[in-house]
Order: structure tokens, then sequence, then C-alpha cells
């Protein structure tokens, strides 16, 4: 199938993590340091600024947006009166910034974190991945995971899929219905050259990643069958299926992933095309 990519919003600074709610678009701009929402019509807003980065989002059943603030480690939580809760703090878990997160349909979050700096760079290790219950309680759901990045809930609840950005692969695990983790597998590995950011699920079961590295969007079978793919201008960092049907693939794309030259040019952008399969289960 040939993709044609219309660029539907510029002149962001970092967008990252997409999510499709209530007919709109949801992402965080990491460096600006906000959270915006992009209606059908095109209609930019901003819903809320913050003191620092923040990226994954994520909602309560009660209809709360969840935030994560990524340098102090905290996930956010919006109140009725538009002001911002701490929901939880994973500090005593992250060893680098906190950075993406799903959250289940009964409020449980699961939060990843980079493990280590990469701006300065420091010695890569692995990370936690935090489990948030909807208290703000807080608890190691999976460990030794090498940087935990974009994640899938399949559309029945009973599976995780973990993108590990330096693992270069898919991690699966069985997702119980009181949220452990267990039966830790391999879903995929990436190909050569390619290694996993954001990632989306579809209809049929096949994850749509964002590969910054090889400027791509793949989508792939479990077991790693590569079985479509399209190529980005720039850096693919993020991806989700939206659009009344579903069927429109937003990807997010970055010049570089430097945070001083993201806040000093806002370069990053949105496109999209449409797929022939929509998209389905978390987030």
């Amino acid at each position: 199938m040939t993709y044609v990519l219309e660029t539907v919003l510029e002149g962001l600074s970092f967008g990252e993590a997409p999510r499709w709610h209530n007919g709109q678009l949801y992402f965080s701009d990491i460096h600006a340091h906000r959270v915006e929402v992009l209606g059908l019509d095109g209609n930019r807003q901003t819903v809320a600024t913050f003191d620092g980065p923040v990226s994954g989002l994520g909602w309560l059943p009660d209809g709360r947006l969840l935030v994560v603030s990524m340098h102090d480690k905290r996930v956010l939580r919006a109140e009725k009166d538009g002001s911002f809760a701490v929901h939880a703090d994973i500090s005593p878990l992250a060893t680098g910034f906190a950075n993406d997160m799903v959250v289940t349909s009964n409020g449980t979050a699961f939060v990843g974190n980079f493990g280590f700096s990469l701006h300065p760079p420091d010695t890569p290790r692995t990370a936690v991945l935090a489990k948030v219950s909807i208290d703000g309680s807080v608890s190691v759901a999976a460990s030794d995971l090498e940087f935990p990045n974009g994640m899938v809930i399949t559309p029945d609840g009973a599976t995780i899929v973990v993108a590990e950005s330096r693992g270069r692969r898919l991690t699966a695990f069985d997702l119980s219905p009181d949220c452990e983790l267990s039966n830790r597998r391999s879903w995929a590995a990436l190909p050569d050259g390619a290694f996993p950011d954001g990632i989306c699920l579809n209809e049929a079961g096949a994850i749509w990643v964002a590969s910054p590295s090889s400027c791509e969007v793949l989508c792939m079978l479990e077991g790693g069958e590569v079985v479509d793919r399209i190529a980005t201008r720039q850096q693919a960092i993020a991806c989700m299926l939206g659009g009344a049907s579903r069927k429109t693939l937003y990807i997010f794309t970055a010049e570089r992933r430097d945070p001083a030259f993201c806040r000093a040019n806002y370069t990053a952008r949105i496109e999209a095309t449409t797929v022939a399969v929509a998209g389905a289960g978390l987030p």
C-alpha cells in the first residue's frame, strides 16, 4: 500500500504520548512543558502548562487526566478546578527521568523511566516499570527492562506490551484482573537499525512502532514479522491510531532528540495518513 503523509501540525518542541480520547488527539509537547489537544477540525488548544517537561498521559475512570512529570518523577492528577495534584511519586523506583505511561480501565497506571541519563550521557542500566494503583500507591510491576518506553494493553485487558527502546524489542506480560504482571516473554525483536519508541495497537493485533533511528513506523506482528512500514522525513517518535474511524495514523516526528535543540528550535510536527485497520486497545 502506498501512503501519503500529510502534515497536520507544525511548530512543536518535541511531541510525545499521543492519545485518541473523546474524539480528539491529546499529546504532550515535552520541552514546551505543555499538554495539548488537536480536534478533528484542526483546532489546537493547550490543556495545561507545567513547570517542567511532561510526557505520558492517561485518564482515571472518573475522567480526570493523569500526566507524567518527567524530571521530578511524579504522576500528576487533574482536579475539577483545573489544578493539578500529585497523584503518585515514583522517584524511589525510577533511576532515570519518568517517561511514558499507560492507564488501565480500572485506573491503574504503569509508568516507565529511562533508567539512566541521556543528556548528559550516563552508563546505561536497566529500569523498573512502576505500578501506580488508583489510590496513588506505588510498587514495582517489572524490573530489568532496557528503557521501558511506549506501552499498549490489548482490548481484552489481559496483555500489556512494553517497548524496550535500548533492548530493541517489544516485551509482553500477562496482565491479571488486579493488575499484576506475569509470564514475561518476547513479543517481537526490531529489525536491524531500528529501535522502538512510541507504539499503538490495531484491531488485527498488530502493533505500529515508531522507530527514531530508522525514520519510519513499522507495523509488526507478534514474532517479529514486519507487514508494513512508512518512511518519515524526520525521526519517528510516537504514533497513534485515531480519527472518526480510528484509521488515521498520527505520526509524531522530530528533527532531533536533544533537549537543548528542541527548546531552541520548534521543528517537531505531527504527520498523518490513512491505514486499512483501525486502532484498538489502550491507550
